[in-house]
């Protein structure tokens, strides 16, 4: 009989291969995971003989604390996901001594917000006599740092970033510790990208929010601990989202399973389950009302964003509308504070009473210390000056603070009896340990409730011995008192994945246009603004260019408006300078004027314009009509070189990947929720400065300081001399970035 080969199609060879490297993972994933069974068991064995072998640091471990040291060391790559507060620190320190002694391993990498970096060196020398060098300064000193490791080497994120290579050659860490890991929960991110790029064998991944908005977060965290744990994103999304007949999101599915599998990397603890003696907290929230003042600028941006909700009950909003919808949002939230924030001639900030009353009844306690959080700096400014006024010692710590400074500012709340409260931005929110307070006071509700816990964590933690009271000052009839709802669907979110508290498996996400504006009208309850009737005579686009005109007074050197004459959608005014009292001039004008309040006006300065000219000339941007028009009335200058033609290629390259994070963030604001578009908004702004660099011929940015590159860039450009200003605090800031911030750079 004569034999016959028999050939498999192509599909059914690549699927037949596939499936058999996918057992193979499964298998191996299987071994390793019994084999760190077994060696726990037997060192636990072991230390059933002998319990000295558990003194690992200069401090006794609770058991709690000894379990998640022994979860570290023999997992491997493990998520310690405690609630804030329970000494996440002090265990992964003692899982790298047991793993020094268990494996002999050498070097640990820490990698932490800058912030932190000196709270790591304090409590390394606290716990144990192993040296800790923390990195600082130049790329020549950073590198010379690099190549004589300590034990524990200390970097931040943002230095991870751009010495990944040189950190894996010259450190070569045994042991990956990533601090307050939220910071790679979105995995588009190129911070995400070089962290995972890091090698190890262990590597702990360290954070009390693992998942804050959405569940993908968990699947950038779990990604660098173990990329097959859920497989590739779109299986991530097919398995835990349910998608409607277009495959867009509408719920969460399967919850228990996402928890399931997290388990054999994940340890979560919460304070309620581990720590009886921990003091109980009281929550006191105080309504405070609006002045006149506040209420009539407040309204007006609910107004703005009323017409705009009207727009997207008929259509798609453009991503520039999505651009101003979340400034506008950010804009309600700020009046809810101060007017200060917007416009430094007023003052009105009913909070700023309230919590002037509640200092003088709260530091009647002899030795009490507060702690006063705020999202914006300016709100903290109006306290600063109470305090100067009130004779108050006081601590300051915002994103501005330099990083060393900060470390004197929290040990002097700590150890100067006079110095009574803490002043801090969000930066201050994470990784503190500032148990000498007893008291926290929230000028204002973040749109996070894990940042708000982060907030209270810094006083109700471990070592605190006296009761925390916790105090939130909420604005009535406002987006501030609304959104205590959205709070909760996203505490419940994080309950059932993380901690499996609920029974609840599946959640929808109310998605689509008329979601969005049902949840914003929620949010806002703006009312449908009023029908506006076209003037007679005149086109609206003349009215509206005069009425400018005359309101931005002589210094205007161009007006340019967009859309159909007889309902322009917005006007582009070019200014010797442009600021907060210029836009505000502008909006009271457009208030007067019939047929034209459902417009904006963007404000330029001429640098703004000059640079917008020369990126246009360089073909790094396309421009409108609109802003043709303007370019033509105010020409580049064409006496600087142009780059090459390979830097400018990837310069265009560089900014198509901006403006996909920035569709990312205004997709994000289509929710309505300006703080999840943070990030994002902040990836796309690290691109763009690569491409803005490449576009002005520099091609050695690499190697240039944040500062140095923004002053060089705004030079080569014609930017705005606060360029490198912004540079700085957005991508070389560790902490927490404001709407205030954002808002800041969407302008810029």
């Amino acid at each position: 009989m004569q034999s016959t080969a028999c050939t498999l199609p192509p599909e059914v060879t690549i699927t037949w291969s596939s499936r058999a490297r996918g057992r193979d993972r499964w298998l191996e994933r299987d071994r390793r995971i019994r084999e760190h069974q077994s060696a726990r068991q037997e060192f636990e064995d072991l230390v059933s003989r002998d319990r000295s072998l558990l003194e690992l640091v200069d401090a006794p471990l609770y058991a709690y604390q000894q379990e998640g040291v022994l979860h570290l060391a023999f997992t491997e790559r493990a998520l310690l996901a405690d609630e804030m507060g329970l000494g996440k620190t002090v265990q992964a320190i003692a899982a790298c001594i047991l793993l020094r002694r268990l494996r002999g391993i050498e070097r640990v990498l820490v990698v932490a917000p800058a912030s932190l970096k000196a709270e790591w060196e304090e409590q390394i020398s606290r716990f144990c006599n192993l040296d800790a060098r923390p990195v600082y300064g130049s790329r020549a000193a950073r590198l010379e740092q690099y190549r004589r490791p300590a034990f524990f080497t200390l970097v931040n994120y943002e230095q991870v970033r751009s010495d990944m290579k040189d950190l894996q050659r010259l450190v070569a860490a045994d042991v990956v510790i990533l601090d307050e890991a939220q910071r790679i929960k979105n995995w588009r991110t190129r911070t995400a990208a070089s962290i995972k790029r890091l090698q190890s064998r262990y590597a702990f991944v360290m954070t009390g929010t693992p998942l804050e908005n959405r569940i993908d977060e968990i699947y950038s965290i779990a990604e660098f601990l173990d990329p097959h744990l859920f497989g590739p994103l779109f299986r991530f999304n097919r398995d835990f989202y349910s998608l409607d007949e277009r495959g867009r999101p509408v719920g969460y599915k399967n919850l228990d399973e996402l928890h399931r599998r997290l388990r054999p990397i994940m340890l979560r603890r919460r304070k309620s389950e581990v720590e009886g003696e921990l003091p109980p907290r009281t929550v006191n929230t105080y309504y405070v009302e609006m002045t006149a003042e506040q209420r009539a600028r407040y309204d007006e941006y609910a107004g703005h964003v009323a017409r705009l909700l009207a727009r997207a009950k008929r259509r798609p909003l453009t991503p520039e509308e999505f651009e101003r919808l979340q400034q506008w949002l950010a804009c309600m939230r700020m009046l809810c504070d101060t007017t200060y924030i917007l416009d430094s001639s007023r003052r009105d900030c009913p909070k700023l009473d309230e919590l002037a009353k509640l200092l003088v009844e709260l530091l009647e306690t002899p030795g009490r210390k507060i702690i006063v959080f705020s999202e914006w700096e300016r709100m903290l400014e109006l306290v600063r000056e109470h305090a100067d006024d009130a004779s108050i010692g006081y601590a300051w710590h915002t994103g501005s603070v330099p990083q060393k400074r900060r470390r004197g500012e929290i040990n002097r709340f700590k150890d100067d009896l006079s110095c009574r409260i803490f002043l801090s931005t969000d930066s201050g929110s994470v990784g503190l340990n500032l148990q000498v307070a007893d008291v926290v006071i929230n000028l204002d509700q973040p749109w996070n409730p894990a940042r708000l816990e982060q907030r209270i964590a810094r006083a109700w933690r471990k070592h605190q011995r006296r009761p925390v009271q916790v105090v939130n000052l909420v604005t009535v009839d406002s987006i501030e008192q609304r959104m205590l709802t959205v709070l909760e669907n996203k505490r419940l979110l994080a309950d059932s994945v993380v901690d499996a508290s609920t029974d609840i498996s599946a959640m929808e996400i109310p998605s689509g246009r008329a979601a969005l504006v049902e949840r914003l009208e929620k949010l806002t309850m703006a009312p449908s603004p009023p029908a506006t009737p076209a003037p007679s005579g005149r086109s609206v686009s003349d009215e509206l260019r005069d009425v400018l005109s005359q309101s931005l007074g002589t210094g205007t050197s161009n007006i340019q408006t967009i859309g159909k004459t007889d309902a322009p959608k917005g006007a582009i005014a070019v200014v010797d300078r442009a600021d907060h009292s210029t836009q505000n001039r502008a909006a009271a004008a457009l208030r007067e004027l019939p047929g034209a309040r459902d417009t904006s006006v963007e404000i330029l300065d001429a640098n703004t314009l000059a640079a917008i000219s020369r990126l246009v000339a360089l073909g790094v941007l396309s421009p409108a009509p609109e802003i043709e028009a303007l370019i033509r009335a105010h020409p580049a200058d064409e006496s600087s070189p142009r780059p090459s033609p390979q830097l400018l290629a990837e310069a265009r390259e560089r900014a198509r990947a901006a403006d996909r994070s920035r569709s990312v963030a205004t997709t994000l604001a289509s929710g309505g929720f300006l703080p999840e578009a943070v990030k994002p908004t902040c990836d796309a702004v690290e691109v763009i400065l690569d491409a803005l660099a490449l576009a002005a011929g520099i091609d050695d940015h690499d190697k240039l300081s944040p500062a140095v590159l923004g002053e060089r860039i705004a030079a080569e450009l014609s930017l705005s001399a606060s360029l490198p200003d912004w540079v700085d605090a957005i991508c070389q800031s560790d902490d927490l970035v404001s709407e205030k911030q954002v808002e800041s750079v969407l302008a810029a």
